[in-house]
């Protein structure tokens, strides 16, 4: 049996639009209706009980569940919740934010319960997220923004933390550098696995290995003066350091501090690469920084197209699900200096 997913790719066309077409609650172009509606009565697709199905949800919410951030979202998260957000929009949907920390899954559960929202979009996941099991147990549709280490039968999406980490060694290895560290989330997101710590801390040191690079690795709490001690600590125990990867926004304003605090110029003396950002943070840096940008927009789409799916009871297969941040070159990196 054809599913809303089949018409989708047959015409040619997102899974929120054809969710749109069913349910009639914003205008599309006559072209595209035409091209959906061809595209079910060519599939056979049981267009009748998928309106059923649309008109018997109660709430026509998405809720992004999202751990309380000190000083609002970063940019990169803005990013993905205005592209999920739109998403939605497209669909007939209200993305609405339930600020709940991963320790707080009985009040997921709670409102989960409520009927307050049709699906949930889940971000900063753990390897092991009570919130997950509390979803699960629930029976509501929900997507992962991230991945527990069980995926069976779940719906995500993700960065691809190998390969962008991989990529972030083999751009510095390639300038010449040597001795490289990498500056992550806290260690209480890596005491309680943090899928983006754990898996980022792994691809850097795998992929140093393979460069042979002499890696440190460091975790920072997210503030400038965490960056700046941290880095201070790196160039003590390792002043031969000509590089730094950074993986936490609000650090990094801390990491290059400590390095004008030292005289290290950036980057004659000492390299920054900054993953998993955008360039648009990196421009608030003197020189602007090179980034591995995040997929901000890309991840926020994606993630609700999942969602549609899993409330159509199907899975969503138009791309890969691990989305790798691509190379943004500014001025902060450059070939390793001769000491």
């Amino acid at each position: 049996m054809a599913t809303m997913q089949d018409v989708a790719r047959h015409a040619g066309v997102s899974l929120s639009t054809v969710s749109y077409a069913l349910s009639g609650a914003r205008p599309i172009g006559k072209e595209t209706r035409a091209r959906v509606m061809a595209a079910i009565e060519e599939l056979g697709f049981e267009r009748n009980a998928a309106a059923r199905s649309l008109a018997a949800r109660r709430s026509h919410v998405l809720a992004l569940v999202l751990p309380t951030v000190a000083g609002g979202l970063s940019g990169t998260l803005g990013e993905f919740a205005q592209s999920a957000s739109q998403t939605a929009r497209d669909a007939g949907y209200h993305l609405v934010i339930w600020p709940f920390d991963r320790e707080e899954h009985g009040e997921v559960r709670d409102l989960v319960r409520q009927g307050l929202a049709d699906g949930v979009l889940v971000m900063e996941v753990s390897l092991h997220d009570e919130r997950i099991d509390a979803l699960l147990a629930s029976q509501v549709p929900f997507t992962m923004i991230g991945r527990t280490a069980e995926l069976d039968g779940r719906s995500w999406v993700d960065i691809d933390f190998e390969r962008t980490l991989t990529d972030a060694v083999d751009h510095l290895a390639d300038l010449g550098h040597t001795t490289v560290a990498f500056v992550n989330h806290s260690q209480h997101s890596l005491d309680t696995g943090y899928g983006p710590t754990v898996r980022a801390r792994d691809a850097f040191l795998a992929a140093a290995a393979a460069r042979g690079i002499r890696a440190t690795d460091v975790t920072s709490d997210e503030s400038p003066l965490a960056g700046r001690l941290a880095t201070s600590a790196i160039l003590d125990e390792r002043p031969d350091t000509t590089a730094f990867v950074t993986m936490n926004e609000t650090a990094t304003f801390g990491v290059t501090q400590a390095l004008r605090d030292r005289r290290l110029r950036v980057p004659d003396d000492v390299s920054v690469l900054a993953v998993v950002t955008s360039p648009e943070v990196g421009a608030m840096y003197n020189p602007p920084l090179t980034t591995m940008r995040a997929p901000g927009h890309e991840l926020g789409r994606r993630s609700v197209e999942e969602l549609l799916a899993a409330l159509e009871g199907t899975t969503y297969r138009e791309a890969p699900r691990l989305v790798t941040c691509v190379l943004s070159p500014g001025a902060s990196t450059g070939p390793a200096p001769r000491r």
